[in-house]
This record gives C-alpha cells, structure tokens and sequence, in this order.
C-alpha cells in the first residue's frame, strides 16, 4: 500500500490511516482503490475499523481537487461511483467502524466519516461539503447520508453554502458524538473499542444489522427484524454464556457463537 497505512495493534482491531498528509490526505481513485482492497482483506476475528488519517491537519480535507478539475462527464462518473462503492462497503461491515477524526474532514472526508457507526473528533477538526464552492455538489453521499444524520434544516446549510463547522458545532449537530484534545483523540477512541469488545461478537454485530435496516425502512419491519433477531439468540452459545455469568457475578467468555 503506497497511500494508506493499515495496522493492527491487536487482533480485533484494525485501524487504517490515509497517508498523505503533505496532501491533507486527499482523496484520489489510488487512495480509494487500496481503502476498498483494505476492507476486502478484513479478518473475520477484527471486531472494530478505525479510520483516521495521518498528521495533525486532515483527517481527509476532500478529493484531490488536482485529479479532478480535468475529469470529463464519464470520468466524474466513474470516480463518483468509486467513493459510492466504499462507502456503502463501510457502512455494510458488519464491523464496528470508528472514525477517528484530526483535522479537516472536508468533502470525500465528510462523506467517509457518514458512512461509519460514528466519529470521534479532535478539537481542531472542521466539517464541511463545500463542493459548491467549486461548482460541483457532492459526490459520494453528501447530499443523502448528511440528511440522515443530521436532519434535513442543517444539512441543507452545510449543503447550500459550503461552510465549514467547528468540531463543537458537528457534535452539537450529532456529526460527531465526542469532541477532545488532540493528543487525547486515539486513547478515548481505544477506550471506546475496549467498550465494545468487552460485550458479545455476534449481539454487537445484530445490533449493527439492526440498526442499519431500522435508518433504511419503515418503523414497522425494522421493529419485526429486531423481535426476530432478538429471539434467535436464544439458540446461540452468547447468549447462555452472557446470562449464565451475570448470575454467576463473572465475566463472560465470549465464542462468538
């Protein structure tokens, strides 16, 4: 991998940082094409995507404008179907996918930290979709997944205007849940991920299907698939060893199954 670091400080956790902080981390077809090979290689054993990028400034401060400004029509299409791609993959892991949020997530940046379970910033970070600016709109989910997540009045701001935010305002906005100093941002995303890796492998990963069908359907058939998912983990190994330690006052030991 040229562009992007991939690195696994334990085994149920992979973090991956873009790496071109001469470039504020931007975006381009190479960067996209080894963030797609990255989540392709997952460990079934990795519980938990962290996405960051490299140095202080970006997390990812947009597309490589650069590679852009020559694209014709085919070519904007092809690239805008790219950032599509990844981000519905990340979204559809059934890993957990922290964003981990330093600097700038401006544009692509933005759209990638939408398509994770949430984000954690910096105190430096900025948030924004300025892509009018540059008279285009966004191109890999700006414009539909920002609505979702932070309602329809403030997403079409940040839309319509192009402006960019303070970390304080994104998580005002619920962009982000947490806001903290830089040099705290990776041990309150590790403590986070600890979090989640004390409770069971498979209800954290229904919990997430879940989830993911209750913000696409209707109230309704999200509330059947919970009722079904929560009643198959009564056949499951999890759920009789999480009740059985609870009783028992211990930690549970967790297969997975």
């Amino acid at each position: 991998m040229q562009n992007i670091i991939v690195e696994s400080p334990r085994p149920e956790i992979l973090r991956i940082t873009i790496n071109l902080p001469n470039a504020l981390n931007a975006l381009n077809r190479a960067v996209l094409n080894e963030l797609r090979t990255a989540l392709e290689a997952l460990d079934t054993k990795q519980r938990i995507v962290v996405i960051t990028g490299a140095g202080e400034k970006a997390f990812v401060a947009g597309a490589d404008i650069a590679e852009m400004a020559s694209f014709n029509p085919s070519e904007a299409a092809a690239f805008s179907r790219m950032g599509h791609e990844l981000c519905s993959k990340l979204e559809a892991l059934e890993q957990v996918v922290i964003a981990e949020v330093n600097g700038y997530a401006l544009g692509g940046g933005c759209e990638i930290i939408l398509a994770c379970d949430f984000a954690i910033a910096a105190e430096n970070a900025k948030f924004g979709q300025p892509e009018v600016a540059l008279g285009v709109t966004p191109g890999f989910g700006g414009t539909t997944r920002l609505l979702r997540r932070v309602g329809q009045a403030r997403a079409r701001q940040l839309l319509y205007t192009g402006e960019q935010i303070s970390a304080a305002d994104a998580k005002a906005f619920g962009l982000v849940n947490d806001v903290v100093p830089q040099t705290e941002l990776r041990a309150r995303v590790e403590s986070i991920a600890e979090k989640i890796l004390k409770n069971g492998p498979l209800a954290v990963r229904l919990a997430k299907r879940a989830a993911n069908i209750a913000a696409e359907t209707d109230l309704s058939t999200a509330n059947a698939f919970e009722q079904h998912t929560f009643a198959l983990f009564f056949s499951t190994e999890d759920q009789k060893e999480g009740m059985r330690a609870f009783l028992e006052k211990r930690k549970p030991t967790w297969t997975g199954r």
